[in-house]
């Protein structure tokens, strides 16, 4: 609706106000008349206790659903139009109902279960911030019995609103990226919130590496990251079995590789025995004369404890191809 200083819509506020006044006799009419048509579907079928629809014993021929059908049909409406009316015309009393007072408003609160409350109610018209006038509109007693409104005004009403539109999850994900595409959204979105919807956003490992893999182009994201110590240890890690990986793609796509391999491992093996015993022949004969303490021998001691593990394990491998460490063996080597 077009509303300016001195016309609403297409007709001068003087002609609009005359309008007003006329439909608000109409309603007032149809109220009557909607009343009326609800009071002779009660008389058709009084309300009943839940459990029946008619007293134990009688021979009535018909359910109230039944009865209710027969007189839609015969005067041209639809049973639950019917069923509406004798509602609201049993919640409120002939002396109870309000003149002035649409048909659907007093339908609305007649939700309301305590009686008093109800009859106060209807009474206590809310102010319309339009006109400034205390007048009753359809939401305005939706708010009254807490019914989701129609025209939303408030920020709760609002966001039950939106939430309503947004149950179906492919939406709510068309929505969700189109407000956070607005910078002044974003603003307010607090950090904590922001860093849930980022975990939600990259469960999934893909999506994960795509967006750390961005980050980590932004300098000053790469330097505060690699400042803590466990995600720094956890990026060399990653750095080291990447390179074993990609080794070990090598050694199957070029199997000359692994003969490589073997022979410098080969060689760095029997260079370590040679080592061994080469510095063992140099250190020991200058030891002659020398006084050791108890401490020093039982130091010396639980090394050739170790050496001896070593070289039994070598010699296993050797024999027998076994190549792993067992728990005792690898306490044993790192001298724990």
């Amino acid at each position: 609706m077009t509303e300016v200083k001195d016309r609403v819509g297409n007709v001068t506020r003087h002609r609009y106000e005359q309008l007003v006044a006329q439909a608000k006799e109409l309603i007032s009419q149809v109220a009557r008349a909607q009343f009326t048509l609800g009071d002779m579907a009660l008389e058709i079928e009084p309300m009943r206790p839940v459990g029946g629809s008619v007293p134990h014993g009688t021979e009535d021929l018909f359910t109230v659903a039944e009865s209710l059908q027969i007189f839609a049909d015969d005067i041209g409406v639809e049973r639950s139009t019917v069923e509406d009316w004798r509602y609201t015309a049993n919640r409120w009393p002939k002396d109870k109902r309000m003149e002035g007072v649409s048909f659907t408003v007093h339908r609305i609160l007649a939700s309301v279960t305590d009686e008093d409350e109800r009859w106060a109610a209807v009474h206590d018209a809310p102010l319309n911030p339009r006109t400034g006038a205390r007048q009753w509109t359809p939401d305005g007693a939706k708010r009254v019995v807490g019914q989701r409104v129609d025209r939303p005004v408030t920020l709760d009403e609002k966001v039950a609103a939106v939430a309503d539109l947004t149950r179906d999850d492919e939406v709510a994900a068309q929505v969700a990226t189109d407000l956070l595409k607005r910078p002044k959204v974003s603003e307010h979105v607090t950090p904590a919130e922001r860093k849930r919807v980022v975990t939600e956003l990259t469960r999934d490992d893909d999506t994960a590496q795509e967006v750390t893999r961005d980050l980590l182009r932004r300098p000053a994201v790469a330097r505060s990251t690699m400042r803590d110590d466990t995600t720094r240890m956890l990026v060399n890690r990653a750095q080291f079995d990447n390179t074993a990986e990609s080794r070990e793609k090598i050694r199957d796509r070029v199997p000359a590789v692994r003969k490589i391999e073997h022979t410098l491992e080969y060689v760095d093996l029997v260079g370590s025995c040679h080592g061994f015993v080469a510095t063992l022949g140099r250190l020991v004969p200058k030891m002659r004369g020398q006084q050791f303490t108890d401490d020093e021998r039982d130091t010396v001691r639980r090394q050739l404890a170790r050496v001896r593990a070593a070289a039994d394990w070598l010699e296993g491998a050797l024999d027998h191809g076994e190549f792993t460490l067992d728990e005792q063996l690898t306490q044993l080597l790192k001298g724990e």
